[in-house]
């Protein structure tokens, strides 16, 4: 039993936290709230790491029958999601610097506590946190569970990996601002357009593994 539970904490960490990235999430925070205050943006750590908590453990254990009940296939989950992921890191890497009247218009814009909430739901959580990609591994997941139907240990075990994801999303949400500090205001932006790119290129490899996957069934079909 105790075998079953560090197997699945360990699948489910292992294959989450590559793609969900918080690292990466939390450098993009920093460029969409550059003006927020510590205590907004512990706020909205704590929001972003709610919300993907819930989708992850939505998308474990019910995921699948979603996808089922509205006849949505995950090839073409990960198409559309990947699109989306890919046109968000494309506007991060074109977002050009900001203009004194812009920074003004975005300080008085991020003091306002509902464009903070609905920006920590959109697109911080979803899709640049907990993507498509995110969403389909945890899926594929939930319905790689045994056979026999899921075991106490394997739940335990998947709340648990879950778990551990969204405390390390939370704290690279949290403490970015450290590091913001450590890399100074050109490293940060270096590195921000860097993150942005490997969130266009996530997007783009999702696209095309879930493509593949299209045309493998239409040519199975054929044959």
């Amino acid at each position: 039993m105790l075998e079953e539970l560090i197997k699945t904490v360990l699948l489910i960490v292992a294959g989450l936290f590559p793609i969900v990235n918080p690292p990466a999430s939390a450098f993009i925070m920093l460029s969409m709230v550059p003006h927020a205050t510590p205590a907004e943006r512990a706020t909205m750590a704590r929001q972003i790491a709610f919300n993907s908590l819930a989708i992850l453990l939505v998308s474990l254990f019910v995921g699948a029958y979603v996808l089922s009940f509205f006849g949505i296939s995950i090839p073409v989950l990960r198409v559309a999601g990947g699109i989306v992921v890919a046109m968000a890191g494309w506007n991060l890497l074109q977002s050009p610097a900001s203009s004194e009247s812009e920074d003004h218009a975005q300080v008085v814009d991020a003091h306002h506590a509902g464009d903070l909430r609905a920006k920590a739901f959109y697109p911080l959580t979803l899709p640049i946190t907990v993507g498509p990609g995110s969403i389909a591994v945890a899926i594929a997941l939930g319905t790689g569970s045994p056979r026999e139907g899921l075991s106490l240990m394997h739940i335990i075990g998947a709340l648990i990996g879950v778990a551990l994801i969204t405390v390390s999303i939370y704290l690279c949400m949290r403490f970015a601002t450290h590091i913001e500090r450590l890399l100074g205001a050109v490293g940060t932006q270096v590195a921000m357009r860097l993150f942005a790119f490997v969130i266009f290129c996530i997007g783009v490899q999702i696209v095309w593994i879930g493509l593949s996957e299209l045309l493998l069934t239409v040519h199975a079909g054929q044959g």
